[in-house]
């Protein structure tokens, strides 16, 4: 039994934001339907020509559901939608304001089938505000949220997130959002429209910037690997590499000049406190950086965690996946597709002591599951053959 079991999710998506929220409700057991146009989403498309013939993007964030093709566009398609609601306990859908209610399926006319539903959107901008009717990207918001400001090297040039961020944050607010509307469902027995946008998780998450700015009036600029509110924590360059050294508090500061071996620096009174060491902090990086550049990436390691210190090596992507502790947490999960053969997958990163989760099946193939899910659902025989020969399903 997994946390979820019983749950059906209709997950009328695609790309990014609202296929990672619907690939969390499955990972924790819910049957999730996802719903494509019979052109399949546009994220099957991105990065073309790898094995079997499917996008490793679409494959990660679509794992754990089954998948039916329908055109919403087309009366009966869209009706079919409606039909398959009445019996879902949740629905995400991530179009631009405004489509899903001129395909009859927004929230009041699904709402009207299924009072229960908590019918879930995700856009680029909400549901109402001047920037309603843009389109939306990862990109743009990093943008717009003012994350984009404060990444890259103080003076560099722009620097986007490594991972989109606010995609894939958007689909975990979706997510906690969906599963306490949901609590609220099993407690009252009503449904409700939830509302979400990729530039509100990224705003969301300028929490230091934001108290800084408010408290100060000082408008934060990048600092590279560097915190705004303590130093030094930061990355540093090794002879043969580079780690992360995190020592926010006085404690681990004392600490930290015990292990590098070097008391002159901790008797030196621009860095005594930790106002002085942020007020300081250019000088005390440059005093670091030569330190940590006389050994390696593993002497350094081996003398900073023996005292508590928290640091770590800078890992790649290939030696992520090699890393000890993140092979023993399960983080890599390996499932069969039938064209693409072993495909990894990232494992769950919350751990359920009573109800465990599992990476139990691949992406579905377009179209896969339509006949299935249709059929248990209730659709007569006659009805799902012409759907099919009207190409309205696939």
């Amino acid at each position: 039994m997994m946390p979820l079991d019983g749950v059906r999710v209709l997950d009328v998506s695609q790309v990014m934001a609202g296929a990672y929220c619907s690939a969390l409700l499955a990972d924790m057991g819910a049957d999730v339907i996802k719903v494509e146009r019979p052109s399949g989403d546009e994220l099957r498309a991105w990065g073309a020509n790898f094995p079997g013939g499917e996008s490793p993007g679409y494959m990660a964030v679509n794992r754990n559901k089954r998948g039916i093709a329908l055109d919403m566009r087309d009366p009966r398609g869209a009706e079919t939608l409606l039909t398959l609601a009445e019996t879902a306990d949740v629905l995400v859908e991530n179009f631009r304001p405004g489509t899903m209610a001129k395909l009859g399926l927004g929230y009041e006319a699904v709402a009207e089938r299924n009072p229960a539903l908590v019918y879930c959107s995700i856009s680029g901008f909400g549901q109402d505000g001047p920037y309603s009717g843009r389109g939306g990207y990862d990109l743009i918001a990093q943008g717009m949220s003012g994350i984009m400001s404060v990444t890259g090297e103080p003076g560099g040039g722009l620097v986007k997130t490594g991972v989109p961020v606010c995609d894939l944050n958007a689909g975990i607010l979706a997510a906690n959002g969906i599963l306490a509307a949901y609590i609220h469902r099993l407690r009252s027995g009503q449904g409700q429209y939830l509302d979400t946008s990729l530039l509100e998780s990224g705003v969301s998450l300028l929490v230091w910037e934001s108290a800084v700015y408010w408290s100060t009036g000082q408008v934060a600029q990048p600092l590279g690997s560097q915190m705004r509110l303590a130093a030094p924590y930061q990355a540093f360059r090794t002879k043969d590499g580079a780690l992360t050294v995190g020592t926010p508090n006085q404690r681990l500061w004392e600490r930290l000049v015990a292990a590098i071996g070097e008391p002159g620096i901790g008797e030196d009174p621009r860095f005594a406190k930790p106002t002085d060491r942020l007020a300081n902090r250019p000088v005390l990086t440059a005093v670091l950086q030569d330190v940590f550049a006389t050994e390696t990436t593993a002497h350094w390691l081996d003398r900073l965690l023996p005292h508590g210190i928290p640091a770590g090596p800078i890992h790649d992507v290939a030696e992520v996946w090699a890393d000890e502790q993140v092979v023993a947490r399960n983080m890599s999960v390996e499932v069969e597709h039938p064209t693409a053969g072993t495909v990894r997958h990232i494992g769950t990163p919350v751990k359920f002591s009573a109800t465990p989760t599992t990476i139990r099946r691949p992406a579905p193939r377009l179209g896969e599951h339509t006949v299935e899910v249709l059929t248990e659902t209730g659709v007569p025989k006659a009805q799902i053959e012409e759907l099919l020969n009207a190409g309205v399903a696939v």
